[in-house]
């Protein structure tokens, strides 16, 4: 290898020596196994020498070469020739079809090449509203270094940085990229610039500002906004095979990934050969319940917003030579429709589902379901204010709605539920503070006396219970008392395979694997804290539109 490498690789080299020791390869993981004890042990998984994860039996089976794995990567059955019902050339081939999939699709396509998506599902599938990235144009360098370190302070300084800086340096290009062709599309899509941004307020003093796409408004979403995607890249020569889920990598002697099976709902299985290589983009694992107990065992408890995510684009890496992040893996959950997403940190008195106060209330919504993991909770709260909230969060970071404003979230006022999904919004008014408890669900009693002693602390302006600042301290005194009941759900796991700059997948070794790329929610390395940072609001989107674009770019230049 070459001695004058860039300062990029150099960093990636080092980020890979790291997590390479505590990854889950098919090769590491029988290195750690400790058989023999009805248990297997993997140590220092989570890059604390103080901790060990301990896994059941069940979670173990014998794989076909005699080996132990694990039983939520079963090692694909083989697949005879004469099984083969057909054989298709593309230079590029995608796994997925959703916010990252689509794009590098597309993107493939306009730089030249011939493109296959294959879709498990019978449409393009993705969700959520915005996609964020950095104007880099009007934006300081050293504000955008100021982001990346602030970003990797997020995440415990556990993600790659120069996966990082590759979302920000190309991510204003990728994001307005993706606004644009979607709309060619048909799609009801906006930039909104830097003002949704709240989460940036006072982070550096060097210029920053954003474009931030915005799928909308709800019920309309990105899902929508990627089938339109779609239908551009369709125009573009793009081909998509739905109800078709890929089954596993062709590789050659060399271990170079030529090609992928896929198997129709008929039964049928199908070759689709990629002469540049093939991008995975095929989604997390939050439905796979074997592996959620693994990587996220402390999430067993709240419900999952989304469907169809079984893992199944890890498993085809993993026995391609891939390599998993370490347990610990980042995961999101919030709760943006039960009321003004923009109000969702504010700290107002927040309860949990008995009426207990349980938390300083500056705690950031991302992280709230650390405090909600009982099967009692499982991730419900309620924010807490009384009709003086205009007045008494004036000053607060966010955005408040006003009294008027706020009746689209409430389910027992009529106002039209124009821009929300009427189905999930959750905000209630009452007179009295035993009638809002009933409304949330919350034991009156409780909930009555909790919140008189959060006006006891109010009043004499210390929070001895929680220690919040007293310039956050607001009593809930004056009717109507108003109540926000937000439930926490899986939107995202969003740590994977470990990848290069290139989004190329990395084996146990840390070498690149020939013709194979991995992007969005399945790749490694972007973040590496137990939650999804909000700091910047739609960077999950943005991370997959920046890298689907660049990786389609690159794969069909090769």
């Amino acid at each position: 290898m070459s001695k004058n490498k860039s300062p990029e690789t150099k960093v990636m080299d080092q980020y890979t020596k790291n997590v390479l020791q505590n990854g889950i390869s098919r090769r590491s993981f029988l290195s750690r196994a400790t058989m023999g004890t009805g248990a297997v042990a993997f140590a220092g998984l989570t890059g604390t020498s103080a901790f060990a994860e301990t896994v059941d039996n069940q979670n173990l089976a014998k794989s076909s070469d005699g080996g132990a794995t694990l039983d939520f990567m079963p090692r694909p059955k083989a697949i005879k020739d004469s099984q083969i019902s057909s054989t298709q050339t593309f230079d590029v081939v995608v796994v997925g079809a959703g916010a990252s999939g689509v794009p590098a699709a597309l993107s493939a396509a306009e730089s030249g090449a011939k493109v296959a998506v294959i879709q498990k599902q019978a449409i393009v599938v993705s969700q959520g509203n915005t996609g964020s990235g950095l104007d880099i144009k009007n934006c300081d360098k050293a504000g955008v270094e100021a982001l990346v370190n602030r970003l990797l302070s997020d995440s415990a300084h556990r993600a790659n940085p120069a996966l990082l800086r590759k979302w920000a340096y190309n991510s204003g290009e990728a994001v307005s990229w993706v606004i644009d062709r979607t709309k060619k599309g048909g799609g009801s899509i906006v930039d909104q610039g830097t003002g949704p941004q709240h989460g940036i307020r006072g982070l550096t003093e060097y210029k920053l500002n954003f474009v931030t796409s915005f799928c909308g408004p709800k019920p309309y979403t990105t899902g929508d906004g990627m089938r339109d995607l779609a239908k551009t890249a369709e125009k573009a020569g793009v081909k998509f095979f739905f109800n078709t889920p890929a089954n596993q990598l062709i590789q050659d002697a060399s271990g170079k990934v030529i090609g992928v099976i896929a198997q129709n709902r008929d039964g049928s299985y199908h070759k689709f050969m990629a002469r540049k290589g093939v991008i995975v983009s095929a989604g997390d694992y939050q439905n796979n319940k074997a592996m959620c107990d693994f990587f996220i065992p402390d999430l067993k408890h709240f419900e999952r917003k989304q469907m169809d995510r079984t893992g199944d684009g890890f498993n085809m890496v993993y026995w391609a030579g891939g390599v998993i992040e370490p347990i610990g893996h980042t995961k999101m959950l919030h709760d943006f429709d039960a009321g003004p997403a923009s109000m969702c940190d504010m700290p107002f008195l927040a309860v949990n589902r008995q009426g207990k106060r349980f938390v300083n209330e500056t705690v950031d919504m991302s992280l709230m379901n650390n405090y909600l993991r009982t099967a009692e909770d499982a991730g419900y709260y309620s924010q807490i204010f009384d009709s003086n909230y205009m007045t008494d969060a004036k000053d607060w970071p966010g955005k408040l709605w006003s009294p008027e404003e706020i009746k689209k979230y409430m389910p027992e006022d009529p106002t039209e539920k124009k821009g929300v999904y009427a189905s999930q919004v959750n905000t209630f008014k009452a007179n009295t503070l035993e009638e809002l408890a009933v409304k949330l669900g919350c034991d009156p009693k409780t909930f009555k006396a909790n919140v008189e002693r959060y006006n006891e602390l109010c009043k004499k302006g210390q929070d001895d219970d929680f220690g919040k600042p007293s310039n956050r301290l607001a009593p809930v005194l004056k009717a109507p008392f108003y109540g926000i009941h937000r439930r926490m759900r899986i939107s995202a796991i969003t740590s994977g395979m470990l990848v290069d700059v290139n989004q190329q997948a990395l084996n146990a070794d840390g070498n690149p694997i020939g013709g194979l790329f991995v992007t969005g929610n399945m790749a490694g390395g972007f973040y590496g804290g137990v939650d999804y940072p909000l700091t910047v609001f739609g960077l999950s989107l943005g991370r997959c539109y920046t890298e689907g674009y660049l990786t389609g770019k690159y794969v069909a230049k090769l």
